[in-house]
Formats: structure tokens, C-alpha cells, sequence
């Protein structure tokens, strides 16, 4: 009876939509190319920066490497990764936003190359500029960059070669690259250059399999889904939340425009060894994540901040979302945006607030899969453009674009070491500001302090 019973229930397992390879051009476009395609139109239209570059720059520590093969590899990388040739627009007869998958050519990407950047400052300039220029037209899918720094002025440099200290100053349109990717692309630049010769491109899944697999998974209408029981649990979470509040975190008069200039005013400060030593040590004794811990600290911060006038905060922050093992080596956006709510109580303690967020943080991770546009969509259909007014980010040293691991390698043209440039973090701090407040902690374990970086939005504060 018992052993009947199982091959029943066994019967009636649930089977998720699988995650596959199409060999698909044209598609829909994901919900988080939707959103940030949107975010871009709706709010920074008018704004004179770009609020979603990524820069990675390495430097070159030792040996040397031509301009020519450096432009090899890239369109070799662009060839093998569909996403970063990928344009994404609106089309108007299907009324939705769609991607389509572009030719690999050196036009797909943008390239500059400068000499003679020699002192600290010029460098630190140029760099930010890379960090906030308007370089990309992801609507034509130009999403990387490539901007070649000589710190020489050797115009007679013929062979076109890198030497030590010389900048390759790399960056990415957010829509095609988030943070989880760089060690995507570092391995998959260490392969195409260790490759003698051209390798064969093999069928394995793009970027736009996993837009498809979004929408299979979001279409599937078991009352069990993933999809279905991440519905139900983002619409208690947020049931009865005032959408409006929302929009402005500092009580003054009310602004209706939602039109954003994307300048900020940022600012970093810095904890002290024995501040993060007993952060640590009472997360541990706790058996709490740093990342609840931080969090705790943030809430209080801004219940404060707003004279606990309200009680009833939310705050956003991200989730890498690579829920299957072949996303893990993808370069991809894959990052959905998620919304921690939180009532606070004033007469319960501090511990009461962390254990509390440390099960709020488990909640939202286990139920993160939902798109940020269906998330908001739980209670009221006409917010779908809301967007949080304040994010919180928390980076391990392990997925932070500032991590210090050394690149090594050898290249059929003699031997050379590349590294991050971690000299000045261009990934924070360069004046500009995607959401009203963003509070961001890029955690260094090793290092056992952390800098705290704020950007706030000039439109608001």
C-alpha cells in the first residue's frame, strides 16, 4: 500500500519547463532588460549620464600584449556571447519590448585609444568618465566598451603594444553585464587567449534561452510552480503597502516628477578594524549573515533619518538570480531587484529587528525568482514604474568588481600578467545615482574593514 501510494504521488510531481538551447535570434526581452530599458526611458531620458555602466579595468603588471590581439579576443568573446552583441527596443507592432541578437563585427563595439595618460589624476579622470560617459546604444546592441590607455606618449610605438602600467579600461552597458559576470568574462578571456587558433563556437544556451525559460516559467499554471508560490508570497508581503510612500524618503513637499538628473551626491567613509571584528564576531555567535547584520543597521538608519515618522519601511536591493548551474559561467544580466519591507517596532530591541530581517532575508531569497515587475504588480497593476526610493547592496569580496585576485596567464605572443585595477574603485562614488539613496557595502573579509559608500540623489536631498 505504501509503496503504491509513492508511485501515485510520484505521478503528480510537479516538472519544471526546462532550460534550453533555441538558437533563437529574436525574442522577447527579459524582465530585467524590460526594467532597465525602462528605468533608462522613463526616469534618465534627459540626463547627461549614464547611471548603468560597469567599468572593469585591468593594468598590465608585467610583460606586454598587442592592441591588435586584445581586439582579437574581444570579438571572439562578443562571437561566443551572444548578450553582448545584443540590441534591445521596442517593437510597436508586437507592443513589447524585444531583443534581437546582432552580428559579431568590430563596429558592434565601442573603441578608444589614448596616450600619454601619465599622472594619477588624468588617469583617475579618465576613468571616471568611462565610469558615467554615454558611450553604449543598447537599442543597436552596443553594450561594451573598450578604451586602451598608453600611460606613455609614444606615438612611435608601431608593434602596438602594452606595457607595464598601460590601462585596459573595459566597461559594460548593465542591461548586457552585472557583477556575478566578471569572473565569467576573465575566464572566458584566459580561454580565447591561451587558444592557438580560432575555436569552434558550441551550441550551449544564450542569453536569450534564458528570456525564453523566464517566460515559459512565468506562463506555467500549476497552483505548485516556482513562479505561482513566489506570487502568493510577494502579494502578503506587500499587502496594504502605500505604494506612494515609496517614491520620496525624506518627508517634504511632495514631487510628482519622476524625471531624474542621475547626479548625486556621493560620500565614503570607513570602518575600523575593531568596529568589523565585532560586527563579525556577534554574526557569528548570532549564526547571522553580515548581509542581515548590515541591513539591520541600515533600517535603523533610516528610521532615524525620518525622525520615525513612519513605521513602515522598504528598501531594495539585489539578487544575482542564477538559479540554474549553466547560468553560473554566463556573461549575462541575470540581477532582479527585490523589496524588503519591514515594519519597525520602536519597543522591541535591536536583536528583535535582526532576527527578524535574518528570516525576512531568507523569505525573499527563497522567493526571489519572481520579476521585480510582477513583484510591484502583486497589489495594484497601474504601479508597474515604481520604483524603490532607497537600495541597499551588499558585495562580498567574492562578488565585488574590486576583488583583488591577480589574472595570470601566458599568451602565444610571451608571457604577461594582467590584473584588476584597484587602485581607485571606479564602481562607486562617481557622482551619479540610479535610485534616490543608495547605501552600498563592498566587504573585504580579509582586509577586516569596509568602506561605506552613500550616493544620494541631488533631485531629492
Amino acid at each position: 500500500m505504501l509503496s503504491r501510494k509513492r508511485i501515485i504521488a510520484g505521478t503528480n510531481v510537479h516538472k519544471e519547463p526546462e532550460f534550453t538551447t533555441s538558437e533563437r535570434t529574436e525574442a522577447v526581452a527579459s524582465f530585467v532588460q524590460q526594467r532597465i530599458w525602462l528605468h533608462e526611458q522613463l526616469y534618465f531620458h534627459s540626463s547627461d549620464f549614464s547611471i548603468y555602466n560597469i567599468l572593469v579595468p585591468l593594468i598590465v603588471k608585467q610583460g606586454s600584449l598587442s592592441i591588435k590581439r586584445i581586439r582579437s579576443i574581444l570579438l571572439t568573446l562578443i562571437e561566443q556571447h551572444s548578450v553582448l552583441r545584443t540590441a534591445v527596443r521596442f517593437n510597436p507592432q508586437s507592443n513589447q519590448i524585444e531583443q534581437y541578437i546582432q552580428a559579431a563585427t568590430h563596429e558592434i563595439y565601442s573603441f578608444q585609444h589614448s596616450h600619454g595618460i601619465s599622472t594619477s589624476e588624468e588617469l583617475d579622470r579618465l576613468l571616471t568618465k568611462e565610469s558615467i560617459g554615454k558611450f553604449f546604444d543598447f537599442e543597436k546592441g552596443k553594450v561594451l566598451r573598450c578604451h586602451i590607455v598608453q600611460r606613455q606618449d609614444d606615438n612611435n610605438n608601431a608593434d602596438g603594444l602594452l606595457y607595464e602600467n598601460d590601462i585596459i579600461a573595459l566597461s559594460f552597458h548593465h542591461i548586457a553585464f552585472d557583477n556575478s559576470s566578471l569572473m565569467a568574462f576573465i575566464k572566458a578571456f584566459k580561454q580565447i587567449d591561451l587558444a592557438n587558433e580560432q575555436q569552434p563556437i558550441l551550441s550551449v544556451p544564450q542569453y536569450i534561452d534564458f528570456a525564453l525559460y523566464e517566460q515559459a516559467l512565468l506562463a506555467d499554471t500549476n497552483i505548485d510552480s516556482k513562479m505561482n508560490k513566489a506570487r502568493r508570497y510577494w502579494s502578503n508581503l506587500m499587502n496594504g503597502y502605500d505604494w506612494n510612500r515609496i517614491q520620496d524618503l525624506v518627508p517634504h513637499e511632495n514631487k510628482t516628477d519622476q524625471i531624474r538628473s542621475g547626479r548625486a551626491y556621493s560620500t565614503a567613509f570607513s570602518f575600523d578594524q575593531n568596529i568589523v571584528d565585532a560586527m563579525i564576531s556577534f554574526a557569528s555567535s548570532n549564526n547571522l549573515t553580515m548581509f542581515s547584520l548590515s541591513l539591520a543597521c541600515y533600517y535603523a538608519f533610516l528610521y532615524k533619518l525620518i525622525n520615525m515618522d513612519d513605521d513602515d519601511l522598504c528598501v531594495g536591493s539585489v539578487i544575482a538570480n542564477r538559479t540554474k548551474q549553466e547560468m553560473k559561467d554566463m556573461i549575462d544580466m541575470f540581477v532582479n531587484l527585490v523589496l524588503y519591507r519591514m515594519k519597525m517596532e520602536a519597543n522591541n530591541s535591536f536583536e528583535y529587528l535582526i532576527r527578524k530581517i535574518q528570516q525576512l532575508s531568507s523569505d525573499v531569497l527563497e522567493h526571489s525568482c519572481l520579476p521585480y515587475q510582477h513583484i510591484i504588480n502583486s497589489q495594484d497593476q497601474q504601479n508597474h514604474q515604481v520604483l524603490p526610493s532607497t537600495l541597499f547592496q551588499y558585495e562580498s569580496l567574492v562578488s565585488s568588481v574590486t576583488a583583488k585576485n591577480n589574472i595570470e596567464f601566458s599568451t602565444i605572443e610571451g608571457n604577461y600578467i594582467l590584473a584588476a585595477y584597484f587602485d581607485r574603485d571606479g564602481s562607486h562614488g562617481n557622482g551619479v545615482a540610479a535610485f534616490d539613496l543608495t547605501f552600498t557595502i563592498p566587504h573585504d573579509y580579509h582586509a577586516r574593514t569596509t568602506e561605506r559608500f552613500l550616493d544620494c540623489s541631488i533631485d531629492i536631498f
